[in-house]
C-alpha cells in the first residue's frame, strides 16, 4: 500500500529572498534521500512512496527539520487521493485556518476586528495566501469581504 504524508514545519517565515526556512529544505531533502516522491509546498512539504517507506523515512525527515531549526512539525498521514482537496491547496488552507483559530481561541468569523487583523498576518506568515483562492476562503471563514481581507494585507506589510 502507497501513503502520503504531509506535513507542516514551524516558524513559517521564509529565508531572504522568498527561499524556504532551512528546517523545511533540509526535510525535504531528507526524504529525497529516502527515495520519496516529495513537493515542497508554501503550507508544507507532501512525500509519497509506500508505507514501509514513508513510515520508515519520516523520523529521519524530522530530524533534519528539528536540526535545521524547526520549533514545531505537524503531520498529516494518508492514502493519495483519500483527500481530494490537497491538490488544490484547499485542505491544508482549512488545516493552516484551523491551527490560527486554535491558536486564538475562536472561530475566525466571532473574533474582534483587530483579532481578525491578527489572524489575517498568521495566514501571510503561513503561507496561506499562496494557495490558488485563498481570499475568497479567508474571506468567508472571517465573515468579512474579499476587499476587507486585501485591506488587512495591506496594513501587514511593513
Amino acid at each position: 500500500m502507497d501513503l502520503e504524508a504531509e506535513f507542516t514545519t514551524e516558524p513559517f517565515r521564509a529565508a531572504p529572498g522568498g527561499e524556504p526556512p532551512e528546517h523545511a529544505s533540509r526535510a525535504a531533502e531528507q526524504a529525497q534521500r529516502a527515495g520519496l516522491d516529495t513537493t515542497l509546498g508554501p503550507l508544507g512539504t507532501t512525500v509519497r512512496g509506500s508505507s514501509d517507506q514513508v513510515l520508515d523515512a519520516l523520523p529521519e525527515i524530522f530530524r533534519a527539520a528539528l536540526a535545521g531549526g524547526a520549533t514545531r512539525v505537524t503531520l498529516r498521514l494518508g492514502v493519495p487521493g483519500g483527500d481530494e482537496t490537497t491538490s488544490t491547496g484547499i485542505g491544508s488552507l482549512e488545516r493552516v485556518i484551523a491551527e490560527v483559530e486554535s491558536e486564538l481561541g475562536a472561530p475566525l468569523r466571532e473574533l474582534s476586528r483587530a483579532d481578525k487583523q491578527r489572524a489575517v498576518r498568521l495566514l501571510e506568515e503561513r503561507g496561506a495566501f499562496e494557495v490558488r483562492k485563498s481570499v475568497p476562503a479567508v474571506a468567508d471563514a472571517l465573515g468579512v469581504t474579499r476587499f476587507t481581507v486585501y485591506n488587512y494585507l495591506n496594513r501587514s506589510q511593513p
